[in-house]
């Protein structure tokens, strides 16, 4: 039981959640975009929001930023926030602009809040989980979408559902998180993309 909650951790880390959003939505969207284009902002996402953090991490472990992937204390959370933030600005500006993709546009908008106020928090001494503000953005940006493109996605949602409780326990098994840390992690993920929906939905 130990291994498989150690699992979920992995399989639903952070670093993917962003590039689920945008396979999601490319699936699901019924608007005509080119396939060259697809598979262009996909590859494009997919180097920033994965392969980046992923050398980057490495760069800080070998300067003596980070001590192992978990990043257990909140000052080993300081660098890897401060450059993600910077990558999904990258992300906004190069790939994801308002006038091409409104919708993701403002997802990854969501996504740079809660990674803001994740580090506000980190320099607070407070450790919100990263996991859940990923999968509750992640889950409130479906949601949105099915209201916006009028389509039944009942059984993503659930398996969402499904997945946030596995992921809670998983990070509870492992004390990684305390009980509270885990829910203002999921409402910081959740509440800028509701909040966002002002603006596209």
């Amino acid at each position: 039981m130990n291994k498989i909650l150690k699992s979920i951790s992995f399989i639903f880390h952070p670093l993917i959640i962003p590039i689920l959003g945008v396979i999601f939505y490319f699936s699901k969207s019924p608007r005509y975009i080119p396939k060259e284009i697809i598979e262009a902002k996909l590859i494009s996402v997919f180097i920033l929001t994965v392969v980046l953090p992923i050398l980057l991490f490495f760069l800080l472990k070998t300067i003596g930023k980070v001590k192992s992937i978990y990043l257990e204390t909140t000052k080993e959370r300081v660098f890897p926030l401060l450059l993600n933030c910077i990558v999904v600005l990258l992300v906004l500006d190069r790939i994801l602009t308002a006038n091409q993709i409104i919708e993701l546009y403002y997802f990854f908008v969501g996504i740079l809040i809660s990674t803001l106020a994740c580090l506000f928090l980190v320099i607070l001494k407070f450790k919100a989980s990263i996991h859940m503000i990923s999968i509750a953005g992640l889950l409130m940006f479906c949601i949105a979408l099915s209201i916006h493109f009028s389509i039944n996605i009942n059984g993503t949602l659930a398996l969402l559902f499904i997945i946030i409780g596995a992921v809670a326990t998983s990070r509870l098994h492992l004390k990684a998180h305390s009980f509270v840390e885990l829910v203002i992690g999921f409402f910081i993920g959740l509440l800028p993309q509701l909040i966002l929906l002002n603006y596209w939905l």
